[in-house]
C-alpha cells in the first residue's frame, strides 16, 4: 500500500510547479498554470477517491479527468487559428449527464471517458503530423511546439491504455493490481503532458500579446484557398526573399508567421503556402536556412564563439542551432569551421 501517497505526492508537485510559474511568467503561462492546477486536482481526487469511501469524490475526480484532454486540445491548438472551441465542452457535459443519471441509465462512464482520451489523443497525434501553421509563435520554437504536440498526443493515448488496463484487472482480478496501475500512469503520463504544455505556452504569445495585424490592408485570399497558382507562388517567395536579404528579417529571434504577413502585406497562409509549394519545406526551415548561411559566414569571417554567433544568427537555443546547421550544412559549427581553417593540399 506503499503506492496510494503517490498520487498525493504528485498532486503537491504538479500544483507547486503551477504556482512557480504563474510567479515567473504570470501572464504568458497564464493557460499552463490552470491545466497543471487542473492536474492536480484530478491527481489529489484520484487519492482521495482510493483512500476516502466518498459519493463526491468519485463523482467528481472522472468529470475532472474527461476535461483534461479537452483543455489541452485547446491549449495546443491556441498556437494555431481555431473556431468553435465551445463544441469540445461536449465531452464533459456528457460525462456529467452520465454521473448524475448513472442510478437511472448505467451508460458505461469509464468506456466514456476512454472513448475521449482515444478521440483527443489521436487528434493530437494528426494535428502534430502536418505542416504546423503556428502564426504567432517564433521560427525558432516551432519544432520544439510541434514536438510537444505528439508527445501530448500519445500520452492521452497512453492514458487511454492504462484505463483499458484497469478495466481489464477489475474483469480477470477484481481490481487487484489497479491501485498499481494507476500509480504508474500518474508517476508518467501527468508530468509529462504537463512539461509539453508549458513547451507550448510559454512559447505561444497571449491574446494581449499579440500585435493584431492590419488585416484590412492585406490582401484577401483567392476564392481557391487550398492552391496557389505557380506564377503566385514564386511570386511570393520571391518577395520574401528580398525582404531577407535586404533587411535581414531572420536575425530577429522572435520573428514569427504574423510578422513576416504584416511586414510583406501577404495572409500568413499564403506565405506558408507559396514556400511549402516552391521549396517544399516548411517557412520555419526556410527561414533557419537564412539564419545558418549568416552563421557560416561568421565562423568563416570571425573570431566570434560559436554561441555569440547563433544568439547573433536569430537563434535561441545551442540545441536547435547545432541541429539545424547539421541538417543543413551537414557537419557541426566547430567541425565546419575547423575544415574551413584547414590549410589546402
Amino acid at each position: 500500500m506503499l503506492a496510494i501517497p503517490v498520487p498525493f505526492v504528485v498532486s503537491l508537485l504538479l500544483l507547486l510547479l503551477a504556482v512557480t510559474l504563474y510567479v515567473r511568467l504570470a501572464s504568458q503561462a497564464k493557460s499552463a498554470c490552470l491545466f497543471l492546477a487542473l492536474c492536480a486536482a484530478t491527481t489529489g481526487l484520484v487519492g482521495l477517491r482510493w483512500t476516502v469511501d466518498m459519493a463526491l469524490f468519485s463523482m467528481a475526480q472522472p468529470l475532472l479527468a474527461s476535461l483534461i484532454p479537452v483543455a489541452a486540445w485547446l491549449i495546443f491548438t491556441h498556437a494555431s487559428p481555431h473556431r468553435l472551441a465551445y463544441l469540445h465542452a461536449a465531452g464533459p457535459i456528457f460525462v456529467a449527464v452520465t454521473l448524475f443519471t448513472h442510478p437511472f441509465l448505467a451508460l458505461p462512464l469509464d468506456e466514456i471517458i476512454t472513448a475521449t482520451y482515444l478521440f483527443y489523443g489521436i487528434a493530437l497525434v494528426r494535428y502534430s503530423a502536418k505542416e504546423p501553421l503556428l502564426i504567432h509563435v517564433s521560427f525558432s520554437h516551432w519544432e520544439s511546439v510541434k514536438r510537444a504536440e505528439q508527445v501530448a498526443g500519445w500520452m492521452l493515448l497512453f492514458s487511454a491504455l492504462i484505463d483499458a488496463a484497469i478495466s481489464l484487472d477489475f474483469a480477470v482480478n477484481q481490481g487487484k493490481y489497479s491501485l498499481y496501475i494507476l500509480t504508474l500512469a500518474h508517476l508518467v503520463l501527468l508530468p509529462v503532458l504537463a512539461i509539453a504544455v508549458i513547451i507550448v505556452s510559454i512559447n505561444t504569445p497571449t491574446v494581449e500579446d499579440i500585435a493584431q495585424p492590419e488585416i484590412s490592408e492585406l490582401p484577401r485570399a483567392p476564392s481557391s484557398e487550398s492552391l496557389l497558382t505557380q506564377d503566385r507562388a514564386d511570386e511570393i517567395v520571391a518577395r520574401l526573399d528580398k525582404l531577407m536579404r535586404e533587411k535581414a528579417s531572420y536575425l530577429d529571434p522572435d520573428l514569427t508567421l504574423a510578422a513576416l504577413s504584416r511586414k510583406l502585406g501577404i495572409p500568413a497562409k499564403q506565405i506558408s503556402m507559396a514556400v511549402n509549394q516552391v521549396h517544399q519545406k516548411s517557412i520555419s526551415r526556410v527561414v533557419n536556412e537564412y539564419r545558418i548561411e549568416h552563421a557560416k559566414q561568421a565562423l568563416l569571417n570571425t573570431d566570434e564563439t560559436i554561441t555569440h554567433i547563433l544568439m547573433n544568427a536569430g537563434f535561441q537555443t545551442k540545441s536547435n542551432f547545432n541541429r539545424e546547421f547539421s541538417r543543413i550544412a551537414g557537419v557541426t559549427p566547430s567541425t565546419f569551421r575547423k575544415q574551413s581553417a584547414a590549410p589546402l593540399r
